[in-house]
């Protein structure tokens, strides 16, 4: 088993090498740690990963010690453990492309959390939950009545013991309150370069502006629609021949690839947020 300690703080001397000793004093042994240091806002952001095999606390002490550092360097810390895997929640709509992309690299292992729930407002999706064995749960979206929907989400949500939720083409607007209780934990895919085009029908507005370039974006959801921090982006060229249809097609390859670089990133603890920006240690 790992410990995976992401922190972040006012840059100052002396952090790396106390928690690095912290970790050597108690046997442990260093597998990974990046570090930023942003100069313009005086702030500090590390990833440490050390193997518990042979250290002398357990999960419960090396808390109790992060709290005599966070006191001392005035840090703001996580810690987690690789041996528990975080259970996904994926929420769709009509197109399947990113649920079945998903589903397929957790079929192939690659991903380093498990999905155990599939949650539509439409019946399209069931038939790639089915096939890869994942409950399927349809929530219809009442427009005068969007809190029954929601209501039931977050019953299920709790009944399946979700730790992260990946809205892969849900093409509805979560509530603030849904987002908010799920604050750093619920990942979207838009359709577009962000924060060029967002909202609704991202590939028309791109073909009306003749763009040379589309984009996609995966981020986390916040109240302010397709504005959150953002974790992965790409890019593929069009051109003046390509039709609304060709940028779509286009655009699935790179939603499929964007989103799946997200969830990998946020399941292995790779992503710290920073206000309305994140630091993605690779």
């Amino acid at each position: 088993m790992n410990a995976i300690l992401r922190v972040h703080c006012a840059d100052r001397t002396g952090i790396i090498a106390g928690l690095s000793d912290f970790v050597f004093r108690h046997g442990g042994n260093i597998i990974d740690l990046d570090q930023h240091t942003d100069p313009d806002g005086g702030r500090f952001f590390m990833r440490l990963v050390w193997s518990m095999e042979r250290f002398a606390h357990d999960a419960d002490g090396v808390r109790l010690a992060l709290d005599v550092y966070a006191r001392s360097f005035g840090l703001t810390w996580e810690l987690s453990f690789d041996d528990r895997r975080d259970r996904v929640a994926v929420f769709c709509s009509k197109e399947p492309h990113c649920l079945y992309d998903l589903l397929l690299r957790q079929r192939l292992g690659e991903m380093a959390g498990d999905v155990v729930l599939v949650v539509s407002n439409h019946e399209d999706a069931r038939l790639a939950a089915d096939y890869f064995g994942v409950p399927f749960v349809v929530t219809p979206v009442d427009k005068d009545d969007k809190m029954k929907a929601e209501t039931r989400q977050q019953d299920l949500l709790q009944e399946y013991k979700v730790d992260v939720v990946v809205l892969a083409r849900y093409m509805q607007i979560l509530s603030p309150q849904f987002v908010e209780r799920w604050r750093g934990r619920v990942i979207n895919i838009h359709h577009s370069f962000l924060p060029a085009f967002a909202g609704a029908r991202p590939y028309h507005q791109a073909k009306a502006r003749g763009v040379k370039l589309i984009g996609a974006t995966a981020h986390y959801a916040t109240e302010d629609l397709d504005e959150g921090p953002i974790i992965e982006q790409d890019v593929v060229r069009v051109t003046h021949r390509d039709e609304v249809e060709d940028l779509v097609r286009k655009g699935r390859d790179l939603e499929r690839q964007v989103l799946a670089r997200a969830v990998r990133l946020h399941l292995q603890r790779r992503v710290l947020v920073d206000g309305r920006r994140t630091i993605i240690f690779g």
